[in-house]
């Protein structure tokens, strides 16, 4: 494996002789085969692409000799997917698109085929951090709730992480720069970690993914595609700045991109800061407030047959940990207890290019640097570096007929060390290694098969901590978890407008250091964690039905999925008590979520400006003995009235208003040590577009959410133990400009 880095690394150090191609052409409306201005014109493998300028004519040079899917879109017509060869100097490619209702489709870029949604064999969903934005969403992780089957446990509005159908924590995978994150994701009060800023948009698979990430992918997987480089030859700046009454909040961020025809240069900053926040009572919730820095940038440089790109995110956040509403202040300097997070991500993605063939290496390195302070105590109480390497090497098979294939292997080396007074977790080395392959096969027009296989290894070596026979003591353990994993998956179209998806696909999660070696007070939870060094892998096998119709004007979707878990690892109390902490331990049993995510969308003729959209998610989950698990979302169904404006002649451009009803039901199906939430209703009004100001474009918008100030508790809130209720009537205020 060694070798095989080395060698591609080598090879990065030159371009093949290859001929540097052009593909060229014009985009025309069907109707009135006018030009278009500013089409998307891009070849997905190859991240390459352009815009088409006022006479719709388009040109991409230093293309490589080969055969590619090549994506033409455009708002408010239809995508067009074609597959290309490229075997000349010059290729002509004119595209007449059709005007559409329906959503521009985008590439869907966490499946490894490159293809549109349409084209997947996999349901995954697709949200533009933009549109997220324009929900009134103020956190990353608070926005991909707007995403069907996608919750979030929080504490308070600064801490937040992801919940994909009923699962969180370990078993979901984020993905960011191409790599997957970690920064101690096990915990309840560990947040995201990733600013909005310079996240261009978010994926998510809905069901086991360990096939293409391996271990901890077996709930699903969040995927953030960075924003792209600039296109060759042009550069762009910009500043987006938000405002929060709720909060007093101020989230900003600039940022410049430029490329020429082979390099690549873009850098953003960010800024973010907030006041605790205020509950439909109009109480502050003491020490909720928090503030981060944020900076993105990245390196580029593409020839015919090899491209590469580095990128490096910096992002600190001061959070305060909320416990209480008591002082009611506009302070934004959080109070103790509260904890500092430095995260350092480095990547890279470098790809060679044959004339049939492809291979792709990713390689990461994250620091993470976790502190926590508490009254009364001088320095960190708690101080955690995580240091993580990870690599993806994959090899695109060349095309066998109807037949693609990848093969590949990934891993990764991580090291826990501990410098504070109180000990979380112990000091560790984790070594992952795992290797696959994956086959999507074209059957015919109307059906496609994808298949796969992996197997994967996981080694655990930790020290041990404290002196044997004492209350604290957590014996140094050596395990070792192997893993083979398979994916099935058939897509039809049927009757014209009808898809059809079924997959099944099993998926592990190897248990955590938490989660084995616990013993003493967790103060994010205030209680007594004790691990158990026994636990097996998590083995599930889940089960996804999805139906859609889809024409002009109206569309409809359900899917359904039942996910069976073996050797489910949850926490729950003994009865005891230590030091006046109820004693919490570790424990496994099968289990069994279940449930569907359900929707409509109508947008009729000729009011093609209209939308009516209705979404409705459930989810239940259950241990073998009968008993609920925790941290299962209540179900809940969303209805907005959305409508879009795109009259070139206004003095509005690319207009929106929506109004949206969210209503969440009771949720008393609850683990033995949770409490029952009662349901809410909360109304949601937003508008924006774009406006001339001295022949600038700038992008604004107004929403508003929890316009009626409803005091609610939502049932993944952690705060609701202690009777805080989540947040009130928040208005946010945005504008971006171009520079």
């Amino acid at each position: 494996m060694n070798k095989l880095i080395i060698s591609f690394l080598l090879a990065m150090s030159f371009s093949f002789a290859n001929a540097q191609n052009q593909v060229s052409g014009t985009i025309l409306d069907a109707s009135n085969q006018q030009p278009l201005e500013q089409v998307s014109v891009y070849f997905p493998q190859l991240e390459k692409g352009t815009v088409t300028d006022n006479s719709g004519a388009y040109q991409i040079n230093n293309l490589p000799t080969g055969t590619f899917k090549i994506v033409v879109s455009f708002l408010g017509y239809q995508t067009i997917s074609r597959t290309i060869t490229i075997t000349s100097t010059n290729v002509t490619f004119d595209v007449s698109l059709t005007e559409s209702a329906i959503e521009m489709e985008e590439v869907i870029v966490s499946t490894p085929f490159h293809k549109l949604q349409s084209e997947n064999v996999m349901k995954v969903a697709y949200a533009s951090v933009t549109d997220l934005q324009n929900k009134g969403a103020i956190t990353l992780a608070e926005g991909i709730t707007k995403i069907a089957g996608v919750e979030n446990v929080s504490t308070g509005i600064g801490i937040g992480k992801p919940v994909i159908r009923g699962l969180n924590a370990n078993r979901v995978l984020v993905y960011t720069q191409g790599i997957r994150l970690e920064n101690q994701q096990f915990g309840d009060e560990h947040g995201l970690g990733v600013n909005d800023a310079g996240i261009e948009s978010v994926e998510v698979i809905k069901g086991p993914a360990s096939l293409l990430y391996g271990s901890d992918a077996m709930g699903g997987v969040l995927y953030l595609n960075p924003e792209k480089f600039a296109i060759p030859n042009t550069n762009s700046g910009d500043v987006n700045l938000n405002y929060f009454t709720n909060t007093a909040g101020v989230s900003s961020n600039a940022g410049f991109k430029t490329s020429s025809e082979k390099l690549k240069f873009l850098v953003r900053g960010a800024y973010t800061t907030h006041t605790d926040y205020q509950t439909g009572n109009d109480e502050r919730v003491t020490n909720s407030r928090f503030k981060e820095y944020d900076i993105k940038t990245g390196m580029g440089y593409q020839s015919t047959n090899f491209k590469t790109e580095i990128r490096y995110n910096f992002n600190s956040s001061d959070l305060g940990i909320p416990e209480e509403i008591g002082i009611q202040s506009t302070d934004r300097t959080p109070m103790m207890p509260n904890q500092t997070i430095d995260n350092h991500i480095l990547s890279s993605k470098s790809s060679l290019v044959f004339s049939k063939s492809s291979l792709d290496l990713s390689l990461g390195y994250i620091s993470n640097i976790r502190k926590e302070f508490e009254e009364g105590e001088e320095g960190a109480a708690l101080h955690m570096n995580l240091n993580t390497f990870n690599y993806n090497l994959q090899y695109h098979l060349p095309k066998m007929g109807i037949l693609e294939t990848i093969i590949g292997a990934q891993g990764l080396h991580q090291t826990n060390s501990n410098f504070g007074e109180e000990l979380l977790i112990p000091n560790a080395t984790i070594n992952d290694f795992g290797f696959f392959g994956t086959s999507h096969v074209h059957l015919n027009e109307n059906n496609d098969v994808q298949i796969g296989l992996r197997f994967d290894h996981r080694g655990i070596n930790t020290e041990q901590s404290g002196i044997l026979g004492e209350q604290d003591y957590i014996a140094p353990i050596n395990k070792d978890f192997n893993s083979i994993n398979a994916a099935l998956g058939y897509k039809v179209n049927f009757l014209n407008s009808f898809i059809a998806r079924l997959n099944l696909a099993t998926g592990f999660r190897a248990p955590n250091l938490a989660e084995l070696t616990s013993n003493g007070v967790h103060e994010g939870t205030n209680r007594y964690e004790i691990g158990n060094e026994n636990l097996k892998n998590e083995q599930n096998l889940q089960t996804d039905l999805a139906i859609e119709y889809k024409n002009q004007h109206f569309e409809v979707f359900v899917n359904g999925f039942y996910n069976s878990i073996n050797n489910y690892v949850f926490i729950a109390p003994n009865g005891n008590e230590i030091d006046g902490n109820q004693v919490f331990v570790y424990d496994q049993q099968d289990a069994n979520l279940y449930g569907a995510e359900a929707g409509i969308h109508i947008h009729p003729h000729p009011l093609d400006w209209l939308h009516l959209e209705s979404t409705f998610q459930s989810v239940r989950g259950k241990l073998k003995n009968n008993d609920n698990l925790p941290l299962i979302p209540a179900n809940s169904i969303t209805n907005t009235f959305r409508a879009e404006f795109s009259n070139k002649d206004s003095w509005v451009k690319n207009g929106y208003s929506f109004i949206t009803l969210n209503s969440v039901f009771n949720q008393d199906r609850i683990s033995t040590f949770e409490d029952a939430t009662d349901g809410y209703t909360l109304l949601s009004i937003g508008l924006g577009g774009t406006v001339s100001l001295f022949k600038t474009p700038l992008n604004v918008r107004i929403t508003g959410n929890n316009l009626l100030n409803k005091e609610y508790f939502s049932h993944l809130s952690r705060l609701k133990y202690d009777g805080i209720a989540n947040i009130g009537r928040n208005i946010s205020f945005g504008i971006s400009a171009p520079f």
